[in-house]
């Protein structure tokens, strides 16, 4: 799809989008945290000498002493993640260059190992508006064994415990970075679709950084893809967001348009998608057309021999 015609459809998802902005305004800035000290060196454990066995006969033996045990090997070290106070320091004089979304550092089709199959991503917003659950669409995709990104915001993890178990715990679906409290990501404080985006580089930390601990916590190990609310990024945020592990899923078909498009454009719109594309829609509003697109798209693209995959298994 064209990016005149991808930018077009992204817009008519304004409404819906910004049904899922932050509920208060944005927090205050704050003094840095001071630097995450290096950790010291394990210190080498000295062997115990062995007690020396006694020669004479006639006195008893001293008791010899039980060996020290053995220390338990240490667990290895998860990669660590820049400080807000590294960020703020790094990028305190840089200016972006571009905005919008299809900027440097963000990926908007498969790699070319990968072109046949196509991705398909659901974001899942959280707040006001935006924590449902669209349980038929997870259905539709568990029915067909269908492989799924997932973008999950902190704000809708917490609204839907048992529901993020059980799809973290489902080997069809990767669970990704959908933000902290879904904001465009920019060190100017640039807006989309009315939602205010982050003012400055110690709140693009904050923005990713917050929902990578939680899901990090939750899931064991740090999710491997971040995708912003509203999908807007200017070329400094996406810096620090691969400073901070985080790679930038972009897309380059909209299939529900922010959840607003019916059912029949959903469906034609994933009939469309070009072989190695990364398709964007929602799992949070479950009175759109999204699900019911869905489940009559993909019976005819997986009749036509249509594949799908993960993200993180095409971006090996």
């Amino acid at each position: 799809m064209s990016l005149s015609r991808r930018t077009l459809l992204v817009a008519a998802a304004g409404t819906t989008l910004a049904a899922c902005a932050p509920t208060t305004s944005p927090a205050p800035k704050t003094s840095p945290a001071p630097p995450v000290p290096t950790a010291a060196p394990v210190p080498t454990l000295e062997p115990v000498a062995p007690t020396p066995t006694p020669t004479a006969a006639p006195s008893p033996s001293p008791t010899p002493e039980a060996p020290a045990p053995e220390a338990p090997a240490p667990a290895p070290a998860p990669a660590a993640v820049p400080t807000r106070a590294f960020v703020t320091a790094r990028y305190a004089e840089a200016a972006p260059a571009a905005w919008g979304l299809d900027v440097p550092g963000v990926l908007t089709t498969l790699p070319r190992a990968a072109a046949p199959a196509v991705a398909l991503t659901f974001d899942a917003c959280g707040g006001p508006g935006g924590s449902g659950y669209d349980a038929a669409l997870v259905d539709t995709l568990r029915t067909h064994g269908v492989p799924a990104t997932l973008f999950l915001n902190a704000r809708w993890i917490d609204a839907n415990p048992a529901t993020f178990e059980s799809l973290a715990a489902d080997p069809l679906f990767e669970i990704a970075n959908h933000g902290t409290a879904h904001r465009p990501l920019s060190v100017t404080g640039r807006s989309a679709y009315g939602i205010a985006g982050t003012r400055d580089p110690g709140e693009v930390h904050d923005e990713i950084a917050g929902n990578l601990a939680k899901l990090t916590a939750l899931l064991g190990r740090p999710p491997a893809f971040f995708r912003s609310g509203t999908a807007h990024y200017d070329d400094v945020a996406t810096r620090i967001a691969a400073d901070l592990g985080q790679r930038i899923a972009g897309f380059s078909t909209n299939a529900d348009g922010g959840a607003t498009l019916p059912a029949a454009q959903v469906r034609r719109e994933l009939l469309d998608a070009d072989p190695g594309g990364i398709v964007i829609a929602h799992m949070n509003h479950p009175n759109g057309g999204t699900a019911a697109g869905l489940a009559t798209a993909l019976p005819t693209l997986l009749a036509a021999g249509r594949t799908f995959t993960r993200l993180s298994d095409a971006f090996r």
